[in-house]
């Protein structure tokens, strides 16, 4: 955090004078202060995706899974998921999004590129509203997400469990059910998300 001094420059003369205070970088443990002051700041366990078709609540597992969730409230804030539509829809199955380019094959994390995944015992495909990291194979996450209809078990250990849906679930229902081209699984209308909120 940056903070300037309320005093008045004639105050701050001392054995220090002639340092350059305004061009001056941080000492690395100041910088790795910083880091951790905010670094909780950066992850939320809730969030809130407003769709054309309603709002989707979601919880958040930050503890289990923090790398993938930073990756999603940092991209939250930053508007990066906003318009973004849900470019593939299978249903019975899940609803997927989370492509700027709406094609199913862009998006990076937050760092550029991939990230690794993030397994973990408690967090399973084992129920209905699971949300997940998209990806193309191991280490291979990047922005896109899906939201299942149904358990899916057989995406254990395959994709990272980072949430759940706690509140909209017939909003996801009716996103699922819209109709689709049956050769790319992306809807005849689009349906968007129009805001990605990460709620403290």
């Amino acid at each position: 955090r940056v903070e300037f001094t309320k005093r008045e420059p004639e105050d701050t003369k001392s054995a220090d004078s002639d340092r350059d205070v305004f061009n001056e970088k941080p000492s690395k443990e100041e910088v790795m202060a910083a880091t951790q002051a905010e670094g909780p700041k950066r992850v939320s366990d809730s969030a809130i995706i407003h769709t054309s078709m309603g709002d989707i609540h979601i919880k958040l597992f930050p503890v289990e899974c923090p790398k993938t969730v930073e990756n999603f409230c940092v991209h939250s804030r930053n508007g990066y998921y906003n318009g973004h539509t849900f470019h593939r829809i299978i249903k019975g199955f899940m609803i997927q999004t989370g492509d700027p380019t709406g094609t199913g094959m862009g998006g990076e994390s937050i760092w550029g590129g991939e990230f690794e995944d993030e397994f973990h015992s408690t967090l399973r495909h084992d129920r209905p509203y699971t949300l997940s990291m998209a990806n193309a194979g191991s280490y291979t996450n990047g922005s896109q997400f899906f939201i299942t209809v149904v358990p899916t078990p057989w995406l254990d250990n395959k994709h990272t469990v980072f949430g759940r849906v706690t509140k909209g679930m017939e909003v996801v229902q009716r996103i699922s059910n819209v109709k689709v081209d049956p050769k790319t699984d992306k809807p005849y209308e689009d349906v968007s998300i129009i805001i990605l909120l990460s709620v403290e």
